[in-house]
């Protein structure tokens, strides 16, 4: 989806626009009060439809742990949204060159994920025993089946197309996830980047069919070692992959936390999507985010 498009669908918010002028008489007139008198709806409920979010905690027993794991689910489910918002952000500046404009999102959804990754703590007091009280509830619901989660590893570059298929019967979802796998990642467009800035990689990585993962290539490593070789403070490319490392790190840290609040809730038990749980969890944490990022430190 588009950023266009995400406006498109996003109701229009009622906020009447005021002015610093406006701002500074109605103080004055309130004496420097806050205002508690309005015709309509609060202005703060209007625009963050808060009143609505507090209504969509729908707990499924009366164990009052499961408040903390559907809200904390909830709050990540926002989280990956906002950072995969930031990231095609990234992507349209990268596209236009407009490297240095680039850096600000990548840094937003580094921080982003910092917010993301601490959401865990929320759930550091739930033992088996915690989880168990109401885990038979949720059915066959898991994390696994989170369409905004995917949509963020398709722009990270991890890419697997078998996993839209829990969402063949949501058309919508499914058109979108689709269309996400199709178009490039936000590493196709920075090794593509790379090339038009004249660092010699070949055709068959630039016309690759994108919705297959990438796999790490020698010429990417060797093009990210000579970038990092000029540490002058005008290397917009070093900094490009400063803000891209802390982004893959931060998202690391978050599939990391994932595994061990999996084992400490549930140790080795089957997931409750039908995985093999843990050990699948782990075996997905070899599938790295901007892999010559990485490799490339060797030869640093």
């Amino acid at each position: 989806m588009e950023q266009t498009e995400l406006r498109e669908r996003t109701p229009t918010v009622a906020v009447r626009p005021v002015t610093p002028r406006q701002r500074a008489a109605t103080a004055a007139r309130n004496g420097g009060e806050p205002t508690l008198e309005f015709a309509e709806r609060v202005p703060y409920d209007v625009y963050t439809h808060a009143s609505t979010l507090h209504g969509l905690q729908q707990t499924l027993s009366d164990d009052p742990g499961e408040m903390s794991f559907l809200m904390v689910s909830q709050i990540m489910e926002l989280y990956f949204g906002l950072t995969r918002f930031e990231l095609r952000e990234a992507q349209r500046l990268i596209r236009e060159d407009r490297v240095w404009d680039a850096l600000a999102p990548l840094r937003r959804a580094g921080l982003h994920l910092e917010g993301l990754n601490a959401a865990w703590r929320g759930l550091r007091w739930m033992t088996p025993a915690d989880f168990n009280r109401f885990r038979n509830l949720l059915g066959e619901g898991s994390g696994f089946q989170s369409a905004m989660y995917r949509h963020l590893e398709f722009v990270l570059g991890l890419r697997d197309p078998a996993l839209i298929r829990p969402f063949r019967r949501q058309t919508e979802v499914h058109a979108e996830l689709t269309a996400t796998l199709a178009a490039p990642s936000l590493w196709d467009d920075v090794i593509a980047l790379l090339a038009r800035h004249g660092f010699d990689l070949p055709a068959a990585l630039l016309e690759r069919d994108v919705a297959v993962e990438h796999q790490a290539d020698p010429h990417v490593e060797a093009a990210w070692v000579e970038i990092y070789a000029d540490n002058g403070p005008d290397n917009h490319l070093r900094l490009l992959g400063e803000a891209l490392t802390e982004v893959a790190e931060q998202f690391g840290d978050w599939r990391w936390q994932h595994v061990k609040a999996v084992q400490r809730t549930m140790g080795a038990k089957v997931g409750s999507g039908g995985s093999a749980g843990l050990a699948w969890l782990q075996r997905s944490m070899a599938r790295v985010v901007f892999p010559e990022l990485w490799s490339a430190r060797t030869s640093m």
